[in-house]
């Protein structure tokens, strides 16, 4: 039956997603196929010709052109063509010639791959089983969706992120304060969301001057490429919704929000998880709603999952606050003026957990009474009970202590709908030193600096000659001067009088080899600086600017964090202070100041950041009596800007921001605003530190839990196995790897690359990656290769989910079995279809069931480990192979049904596995929220509803798990000789 005749049925061995091939003629030197299914026909050499006759047998499912299917019981001939013999669907008795067999019929499956003599490679194989080995482990670890991103390990981060990403449709405020990571805690629940299909399609709404800094995070940090929408993007969609355009959808606020046909494009789209950053500007009072706050009210009403960040709840007062919850859970929070009643009664149970502090002995009378006004019920006053014991052990004592802690943290205050993290409270953060230098000021300056102070009226010509804005003209000296200057190609630019350039040049040579940023207000400022370094000191310092694109920040930001060739200096326009790390560096040096109190601590940010090993040392140089020196002392005396973060910096520029810019030429009303500033700012201190906010804080982070998720994202980070597996996957996905040092390795298209790997793309240079957290910590421009990096996921998708590597045929040589005997190892998978939200792969990930057995039907799986036999295995041509697998069919059909068999025998134990799991986690998180419910009303009642459909779902799921056939290679033994 190897000789074409038309009419026979073959399929491509290089092409097999074409089909079933048809013979349409044949002559002594060439064939003609035709595959019906993708209307493709291919001329062979009948000699060389790469096509494997299709041969069914007892047992086979089969399928006709007209759909009906049979089993296959026998077969005959009849002019070169096969006529099948079986029943059907109805257990009728029929007949189906060959050419009859349907187009479409497909051989991705391997038993119907390896019986039609398609193998693959042996070592696709091994890939495949180690790919679904590592894939099962990965799948189950608790770390999942958190260590992949390239993140330091803070506990208070992956604590919010493990918390919220393991709720039901999660909706919760993010209220860190400036510099904790509410854009990473966001980053990483929707990172671990995707990743474990609970979220698919989301939008991240932020404000303009924010987008690119959401988009590169989200990039750098999560390998998430999001679709940023705008009204030029917009319209290239035409009359299709843009927001359709992607999975993960950035936008501005100030685009969307004015926007009315945009909007109703926005809420036409079914959304996942709903981001909202600076949620604070979103205005809403009882009698008027702003346009923002009522898109995001639409918006979140459809949503199952929200996400609200905002570093100041409540800057607008408690009524704004309120409003934010309000958009979390509008039954919850409904009333306003019961909100206010509720908020004072968090000062007592915040006093109740701080008495629980102390347990070497039994509690006080005070102490007792203080936690018995919030202990109100059974459970609660039982540990009361126990603390105030004197026969109590210390040990007894302590654990009551923390489940007290814990049912009061859970039953009151806004704990669950809201995380808030303070600096005093996460700790860790380096001392801030401030180093002044008073500069006299250059004569250019000081005549427009009188010529102010005399005249009124000089204040509005100089702002309408310049074009600058007040109070920008009198604090940037060197922009208004430039400015000013009639003839700037040949007037001496501003750099070469001003003492400030003179003054950083002899810094510079004090720091000796330290790292120094400087940041300057705007982009001209940034670049007349770095001129005046490099002429007046031979000083090479690269700008980094607004108006560059991402690859070139991305440059200047690599030298400057090179260690060995790198610069010494970056010069930042205010852009500098945005969305980048610079927590290598010490020094800042602020070349003028921004009037805003939080810009000046961004600007502090970039340095001042958790796990910085040094004190951070300040720099700012000042004109004496110049308004920049007066502004200086609003920053110092007003609000103690420089020694730490408040979070209350733009309350009070709201409040004094105006009197301020019309004090800065009248020390007298200067005195005046410095003094009612910092009274405003002591009492927003007192405020701040009241019951609520200790209650926020000391629920934002329980450690003990967190420290279960470090643990198994460390064991991710050092997994021996990662590296093993990646040599091997890039070599056959056809990625070229270099290794660069420093643990660095280039990743670039090799020549027979596989197409649509994410990040190589043929004829393109490629990218450089680190397994190291620390060194990808350290470069921007370094991609972090893990378990959950794309180009991993991508390439484990295509082997798990495709046919590559499920079916081999290889050689075996050992002194104690017979030439030509045959085996075969078989790898059964579990099956268990279900919904991409359940994330059933925490209980029941693809599990691989091997079986090894000889040509008699013997098992020797647990005498005979995978890569014992796989070291020892030897590759065999191809065509060899199909001559092979053609002399053995009925063999391999007998071994193909008995391990079948004894894989079902595995089957029980997997199932029953799973669901023990599954129930310990579901039934004890349910038990939880039903009793939390009753005395937290933040616990939402359609989230126990979730959760008990989720069990249930879950419940059915794995118990209709089934095994598959996933993969089964060959082994033919041989002697000395054949080797």
């Amino acid at each position: 039956m190897s000789d074409f005749s038309p009419g026979q049925r073959w399929i491509s061995d290089g092409e097999a997603e074409l089909g079933l091939g048809t013979i349409l003629n044949c002559d002594a030197r060439s064939v003609t196929v035709l595959f019906g299914a993708s209307q493709e026909t291919r001329t062979y050499s009948t000699r060389l010709a790469p096509l494997t006759r299709v041969a069914f047998g007892s047992g086979d499912r089969i399928q006709s052109a007209e759909g009906w299917q049979m089993t296959v019981d026998d077969t005959k001939e009849i002019d070169g063509l096969i006529v099948y013999i079986g029943e059907d669907d109805k257990g009728e008795l029929c007949e189906l010639p060959e050419a009859r067999l349907a187009d479409s019929m497909q051989f991705d499956q391997a038993r119907d791959r390896l019986l039609t003599g398609q193998v693959d490679r042996n070592d696709w194989f091994d890939l495949r089983f180690r790919t679904l080995h590592h894939y099962h482990r990965i799948e189950q670890n608790p770390a999942l969706g958190l260590a992949g991103p390239r993140i330091d390990l803070i506990p208070h981060q992956l604590y919010i992120a493990d918390e919220v990403s393991s709720r039901q449709a999660p909706r919760v405020l993010l209220a860190d304060e400036v510099g904790l990571g509410k854009t990473i805690e966001a980053g990483l629940i929707l990172h671990r969301l995707l990743l474990t299909g609970r979220v698919e399609r989301a939008l991240i709404l932020v404000p303009a001057s924010l987008t690119h800094q959401w988009l590169v995070e989200l990039l750098r940090r999560f390998s998430l490429s999001v679709t940023l929408l705008d009204e030029q993007q917009s319209q290239a969609h035409g009359d299709a919704n843009p927001f359709e355009a992607g999975q993960l959808v950035l936008a501005s606020q100030d685009w969307l929000f004015a926007n009315a046909h945009r909007q109703q494009q926005a809420e036409a789209c079914e959304w996942d998880l709903l981001i909202v950053d600076e949620a604070h500007h979103l205005e809403w009072s009882e009698d008027e709603v702003g346009p923002g706050y009522a898109c995001v009210e639409r918006l979140s009403g459809a949503t199952e999952g929200v996400l609200l960040l905002t570093a100041t709840p409540e800057q607008m007062g408690l009524a704004s606050h309120f409003a934010r919850l309000r958009l979390l859970d509008r039954d919850r929070y409904s009333d306003l003026e019961a909100f206010r009643a509720e908020e004072q009664g968090y000062v007592a149970v915040a006093e109740a957990i701080d008495a629980l502090g102390d347990v070497d002995g039994p509690l006080d009378a005070g102490a007792r009474d203080t936690i018995g006004a919030v202990a109100d019920d059974g459970d609660s006053q039982a540990l009361l009970a126990t603390l105030s014991n004197p026969e109590c052990s210390l040990e007894q004592r302590q654990q009551a202590s923390a489940q007290l802690r814990d049912q009061l943290l859970d039953r009151h205050g806004t704990g669950r709908v809201m995380f808030r993290n303070s600096r005093r409270h996460v700790g860790g953060f380096p001392e801030r030193r401030l180093h002044v230098d008073k500069l006299e000021l250059p004569s250019s300056y000081r005549r427009v600096l009188r010529r102010l102070a005399r005249d009124e009226d000089y204040l509005d010509e100089l702002l309408i000659e310049t074009g600058l804005d007040h109070p920008e003209v009198m604090v940037y000296l060197d922009g208004m001067y430039s400015a000013l200057t009639e003839d700037p190609l040949n007037a001496e630019p501003w750099w070469q009088f001003d003492p400030r350039v003179t003054w950083l040049l002899e810094r510079l040579t004090e720091m000796g080899d330290d790292k120094v940023l400087v940041i300057a207000h705007d982009r001209e400022t940034a670049q007349g600086l770095s001129d005046g370094l490099r002429v007046l000191g031979g000083v090479q310092a690269p700008v980094f600017h607004e108006d560059l694109s991402l690859v070139e920040r991305d440059r200047a930001a690599a030298a400057f964090a090179d260690d060995e060739d790198g610069c010494q200096v970056l010069v930042c326009s205010e852009i500098g202070s945005e969305g980048r790390n610079f927590q290598f560096c010490r020094h800042l040096v602020m070349f003028d100041l921004p009037l805003h109190p939080d810009q000046l601590e961004q600007r502090i940010g970039r340095l001042d950041r958790i796990g910085q090993r040094h004190a951070i040392e300040i720099h700012v140089p000042v004109f004496e009596g110049s308004p920049g020196e007066k502004l200086l002392r609003w920053y110092q005396e007003g609000m103690d800007a420089f020694s730490a973060p408040h979070g209350i910096g733009n309350d009070l520029f709201d409040a004094f921001g105006d009197d301020l810019a019309e004090s800065l030429l009248d020390d007298e009303a200067l005195e005046e605003v410095i003094g009612e500033t910092r009274a405003l700012f002591d009492a927003k201190l007192a405020e701040r530190d009241a019951g609520r906010n200790r209650l926020l804080e000391l629920n934002a982070c329980r450690p003990e839990r967190v420290e279960s998720v470090k643990e198994a994202i460390v064991e991710l980070d050092e997994d021996r196995a990662l590296p093993r597996y990646l040599d091997q996957a890039l070599d056959i996905f056809g990625v070229d790897s270099r290794e660069l040092g420093n643990d660095l390795t280039l990743l670039s298209p090799g020549s027979h690359m596989l197409d649509g790997l994410p990040g190589l793309v043929k004829g393109e240079e490629g990218f450089t990656v680190t397994t190291s957290r620390s060194r990808a910590l350290a470069r921007d421009d370094v991609q972090r290769l893990s378990w959950e990096h794309p180009l991993l996921r991508e390439m484990m998708g295509r082997i798990l989910d495709g046919n590559m590597g499920n079916t081999a045929l290889a050689l075996l040589k050992h002194p104690a079995i017979p030439a030509g005997r045959l085996m075969a190892e078989l790898v059964f998978r579990t099956h268990c279809p279900a919904p991409k939200r359940l994330h059933l792969n925490r209980f029941l990930p693809p599990t691989a069931v091997r079986v090894l057995l000889d040509e008699s039907g013997a098992n020797l799986t647990d005498k005979v480990s995978f890569t014992g036999l796989s070291k020892n295995l030897k590759k065999v041509k191809k065509a060899v192979a199909r001559d092979l697998i053609k002399s053995r069919h009925d063999q391999l059909r007998d071994l193909l049904d008995s391990a079948e068999a004894e894989a079902q025998r595995e089957l029980p134990t997997i199932v029953e596995a799973a669901q023990v799991r599954m129930r310990q986690t579901l039934d004890n998180e349910l038990t939880r929220l039903e009793a939390l419910a009753q005395r937290n009303p933040s616990v939402r009642e359609d989230e126990i509803t979730a959760l008990r459909d989720e069990r249930q779902a879950l419940d059915q799921a794995i118990e209709g798990t089934r095994l598959r056939l996933d993969a089964v290679r060959v082994i033919v033994t041989i002697d000395d000789d054949s080797a």
